[in-house]
């Protein structure tokens, strides 16, 4: 399986940069042909649900390729916003999301 290097997500990611960072995101995996995205959260600030939807799509691209994403350092209200909305198992996994 071939695996991209680490991503970092940027301190803010909110409606107003997600369209370019999943222009990014989808120009990387096309080209790369990875089936395994590493996603660093940690130095996120600022973020709204537009995030998690970036998460979502971007792991559903991979699924459909048969791979997956994973999400490293993902603060604590980012996790938490994913919890409220349903989706914290399927970003973080049970050992993030506990």
């Amino acid at each position: 399986m071939a695996t991209l290097p680490l991503l970092d997500l940027p301190v803010a990611a909110s409606i107003d940069q997600v369209p370019t960072l999943r222009e990014q995101w989808v120009a990387h995996l096309a080209e790369a042909g990875a089936v395994e995205l590493q996603v660093q959260a940690g130095a996120m600030k600022s973020f709204d649900t537009s995030t998690l939807a970036l998460l979502l799509d971007a792991q559903r691209t991979l699924k459909r390729q048969g791979g997956h994403l994973v999400v490293h350092g993902a603060p604590a209200k980012l996790v938490e916003l994913a919890k409220l909305y349903g989706v914290d198992e399927l970003l973080f996994g049970r050992a993030e999301s506990a």
